[in-house]
């Protein structure tokens, strides 16, 4: 039976800190919380102590908006399961822009012209395989088309945003911009080919077993424009799995605030911290929650700039026709673009972006399989008992509002605190963003990852996807969660294959 957490009995009203009250969630129209329902949140979201079965609704980890998990690669690809008949239309038409292939200017249709000169992708569905993750090429000719490599250079202080306290400024490379794109509209050239080798490192653990590793390393070869600037930062960025983003986003950012420990107060290694980042729909600064360093503070904002970074599209948000095209790629500026007068002067208008806005937000997360599974169940325990559950928080309880009801008042289980932690040298890319360090990470959450294999075809994680399985994810582990790795690597190999075996099941 499905859980129904749409009850009044279960709303808590949570004092605000000081700084969740400056951040807020404006985007989103939330009906406050009672006092009475506090202890109730509490008790769901508390810390476990009964591992012997499986916990009331953690199988539906999207609380009421869970849907079935499918045996086919459509699984990602669901509407919430507690979308209102007469919004299903909304779904399949942003579903629609999602996968719409991009045409160059000028074109016979309107609505769909204005892609690049220089791109990444011709669609949204193009990096998000099947609303999955990507991953780097596997050969010489496999495309990069769902990986690409950010580019930024330092700032001075008068690049950093004032509102924001220890924000790190950077700046856009001078020829490449934010970001490398790899593929272009005939007559312009592209601006690189990414170039990644890998080199293996043995990993001996508990039992006589052993896991290799392989440690990447990227190079931006045929560069189409000019040097990189001497002091260019690269960072590799796979395109991550869209499902439960709108369950994220109506976690109430107090709750996860309550979680970070940028100090390490309570002395236990952990020191989450969260991104604060500029919101340029509501010109202010907000919790960042999307984006592989919590760059974005909305699906919207992350919506918006993918349409213009990654595929030249224009939009409210970022209005320039000619995408990533920097002040010296003078033909890319200087190239006929889709600006439509029926779209209000974009390439994509208000209207679509809402739509593409709704399908993200609505991309429903499948429900868990074999919770009551012995190995899954003892899995689960040393998941906890390894201290996992610090940076991987279980679960939330969402916002209740007026206007989102697949989102309102939901128990989920997306395991991340949406927070930074330090993942250590190995993990760094040395390039920061808004207050994240090279070597912080959001933590990813967990929810669909025992099915990426099934959606698309594929079992690489992390950041850039070096990561050939969930056990070498794990083992990358460094920083903050270097206790965390360490304690798997010398776990019986019993424990370490049921831990892998609970991830599996999420």
């Amino acid at each position: 039976m499905r859980a129904n957490f749409g009850l009044s009995a279960f709303f808590v009203f949570l004092p605000l800190s000081v700084m969740a009250q400056e951040l807020g969630d404006p985007h989103l129209d939330v009906i406050p919380r009672t006092d009475a329902e506090a202890a109730r949140i509490a008790e769901v979201t508390g810390t476990p102590t009964d591992f012997s079965s499986a916990w009331p609704f953690e199988e539906n980890q999207g609380g009421a908006a869970t849907v079935p998990a499918m045996n086919n690669a459509d699984a990602f690809s669901q509407p919430s399961g507690n979308m209102p008949f007469e919004d299903e239309l909304d779904f399949r038409l942003g579903n629609g822009l999602f996968r719409r292939l991009w045409v160059s200017a000028p074109s016979s249709t309107l609505a769909s012209d204005g892609l690049g000169p220089i791109y990444n992708a011709r669609s949204c569905q193009r990096c998000h395989l099947k609303d999955g993750r990507g991953h780097p090429p596997n050969s010489e000719d496999d495309s990069a088309v769902s990986m690409f490599l950010r580019i930024s250079i330092p700032g001075g202080a008068e690049d950093g945003i004032a509102e924001i306290e220890d924000y790190l400024a950077t700046l856009p490379d001078p020829n490449y911009g934010t970001q490398l794109q790899d593929f272009s509209l005939p007559g312009h050239a592209p601006e690189y080919q990414l170039e990644i080798t890998y080199e293996e490192v043995e990993i001996a653990l508990s039992g006589g077993q052993s896991a290799s590793l392989r440690r990447p390393t990227y190079t931006a070869a045929n560069l189409g424009y000019g040097p990189l600037h001497p002091e260019a930062m690269l960072s590799p960025r796979v395109a991550p799995q869209m499902i439960g983003l709108g369950l994220l986003e109506a976690i109430p950012a107090a709750d996860i605030l309550a979680n970070a420990d940028p100090d390490d107060a309570d002395g236990n290694g952990i020191s989450g911290r969260p991104n604060i980042v500029w919101s340029i729909e509501f010109d202010q600064p907000m919790l960042g929650r999307f984006g592989l360093k919590a760059g974005n503070p909305t699906i919207r904002q992350q919506s918006a700039g993918a349409f213009a970074g990654d595929i030249g599209i224009s939009n409210p948000l970022f209005p320039e026709p000619w995408g990533e095209c920097t002040g010296l790629q003078e033909p890319c500026l200087a190239a006929r673009h889709g600006n439509d007068p029926e779209q209000n002067g974009f390439e994509i208008d208000a209207e679509g972006l809402d739509l593409v806005t709704f399908y993200s937000q609505n991309l429903a997360v499948p429900a868990r399989r074999n919770v009551s599974d012995p190995e899954v169940l003892r899995g689960r325990e040393v998941f906890f008992e390894t201290g996992c559950n610090s940076c991987h928080v279980p679960n939330f309880v969402t916002h209740r509002l007026a206007d989102q009801p697949e989102q309102s008042f939901q128990l989920i289980w997306p395991y991340t605190d949406l927070l930074l932690h330090d993942m250590g040298e190995g993990l760094a890319d040395y390039r920061p963003e808004a207050r994240a360090t090279g070597q912080e990470w959001r933590t990813p959450p967990l929810w669909g990852v025992g099915l990426t294999e099934q959606v698309s075809g594929h079992t690489y994680f992390l950041h850039d996807g070096r990561a050939r399985n969930l056990l070498e994810a794990v083992l990358w582990h460094g920083g903050e969660a270097a206790v965390q790795r360490d304690t798997v690597i010398s776990m019986p190999p019993d424990d370490r294959a049921a831990l892998i075996q609970f991830l599996e099941s999420l």
